[in-house]
């Protein structure tokens, strides 16, 4: 007879999909550069390597945890697994723009179905709740260790050349991976309990994915191809498929049916408060390694492995600072998000007045980035815990799920509205003091969105404002 496996050993099984689905995030932002000549493609196209991944990975977030709810979460890992190894591949083996944003499309799909199940095999794994915190603070440790990782591969493997163009390799790095995670998930993993007492929302998500990519695909295209007619039409599109979509999902809550969103959770002024900053945030987060990793390669000409160095830093900050502010936050509450965002403003600030030249003193760059990075660190983790602390417990996954899906939605939209402006201001054929100028103005159009994120903090609830929601419309 088989002996069981060990809960601990699961979790780590379970975890391959969150650093996979992290590590091809930031893996990309500092490879950037090299991709673009790779492929000979386009700044939009360029955009575009990370806002399909994420469009395909925010509009199945929720669907992915039904799913595995559905068919059973053993499954839908190996399936989300399966899929996400094979669209690398074809990610890797891309001859042009087209090939491969439709390869990360279908990455982002597939990190989508395997992701939720981490989560959920944690909630089964570890129902003491003790257990389950330090369970999730692992599960989040190697989530922050693949942004460090894959900062660091995104600079250094562009610059190898073994079996082929080293951009290629931050791609074709996740088969030996996700084969090894395939394997031990079917020997090891034991499947769980089928809950199909809800229908999937089908209609949500048909029309939640054609919303997002009528909004984000002609911000980041139009601008390149001069505003179109097309573009335009789409973004009308979008207005009119989002309303839709509001509209289809709070008749299905009335019907206590099972909708993608559940709108009876805006009710909570913490919570909407919380996904408003969120939004704010995640326009500046991602977007910030697309502009620096262009600016400091093609602006200061700095190589690639140098700049996944310096990135590095950041990374690290943001681990340190990630693991101080879960306990700081006991203590004093949202000041160490609001400490967080300043201090992130003042790192942002340093950018624009330090790092100018290549010339700059080689300690600089680590230290402002490591600075940056204590910032991040002090505002990610906790902010989905603080949104959701006046959520009643039982209905936690529905709002994690719709915090999840704006962020990923936002870090899309943010590759076009913020990344546009930087690549709008380089001009078409730019020299130094051109990236400067794009990468000074972008920055500051960062501090004011960090300012917003810093406003919604400021008018937050200290504590869970009591709204009298009916029980049933949140259970729908």
């Amino acid at each position: 007879m088989k002996p069981p496996t060990s809960r601990w050993l699961s979790m780590l099984i379970v975890s391959t999909s969150i650093f996979l689905a992290v590590i091809d995030i930031f893996i990309v932002n500092v490879a950037l550069p090299a991709i673009k000549k790779g492929i000979n493609g386009t700044n939009g196209e360029l955009q575009l390597v990370i806002a399909t991944y994420l469009m395909g990975y925010s509009c199945l977030l929720i669907t992915g945890g039904r799913l595995g709810d559905y068919y059973g979460r053993k499954k839908i890992f190996l399936a989300g697994m399966l899929i996400f190894t094979i669209s690398s591949c074809f990610c890797g083996l891309a001859q042009s723009g087209l090939q491969l944003n439709t390869a990360r499309f279908f990455q982002g799909i597939s990190a989508a179905l395997m992701t939720p199940q981490g989560v959920s095999y944690i909630q089964v794994l570890f129902p003491e709740p003790r257990e389950r915190m330090k369970a999730i603070g692992i599960y989040g440790i190697i989530a922050g260790s693949a942004s460090v990782i894959g900062q660091f591969l995104g600079g250094f493997l562009p610059d190898t050349h073994l079996i082929a163009e080293g951009w290629r390799l931050i791609f074709f790095i996740n088969l030996p991976l996700g084969i090894l995670a395939l394997i031990a998930a079917f020997l090891l993993l034991k499947e769980t309990p089928r809950d199909r007492s809800q229908q999937f929302d089908y209609g949500g998500v048909a029309l939640l994915t054609p919303a997002l990519f009528c909004l984000i695909y002609p911000v980041i295209q139009g601008r390149e191809l001069g505003w179109p007619a097309w573009s335009i039409g789409l973004l009308a599109v979008s207005v009119v498929l989002f309303m839709l979509f509001v509209r289809d999902q709070r008749r299905k809550s009335a019907r206590q049916q099972a909708p993608l969103i559940n709108i009876a959770l805006f009710h909570y002024r913490d919570f909407k408060i919380g996904l408003y900053a969120t939004i704010f945030y995640f326009l500046v987060q991602e977007p910030y390694f697309l502009i620096t990793g262009v600016f400091f390669q093609d602006g200061l000409h700095i190589s690639s492995h140098t700049t996944g160095y310096y990135f590095v830093f950041q990374g690290i900050g943001y681990v340190l600072a990630s693991i101080l502010s879960v306990k700081l936050m006991h203590q004093f509450g949202k000041k160490v998000l609001q400490g967080g965002i300043y201090t992130m403003i003042a790192a942002l600030l340093l950018h624009v007045f330090f790092l100018n030249t290549a010339a700059t003193h080689p300690l600089t760059f680590p230290a402002i980035l490591f600075l940056y990075g204590l910032g991040c660190g002090s505002v990610l983790p906790s902010l989905l815990a603080w949104s959701l602390k006046g959520i009643p417990q039982q209905f936690a996954g529905a709002a994690s799920g719709t915090y999840y899906t704006a962020q990923q939605s936002a870090i899309a939209l943010g590759a076009g509205v913020t990344g546009g402006v930087f690549f709008y201001f380089t001009g078409s054929n730019p020299g130094l003091s051109d990236y400067t100028n794009a990468y000074h103005i972008t920055l500051y159009v960062s501090i004011f969105l960090l300012m917003m994120v810093s406003i919604c903090l400021f008018i937050m609830p200290d504590r869970p404002a009591d709204v009298p929601v009916r029980t049933r419309e949140l259970h729908a």
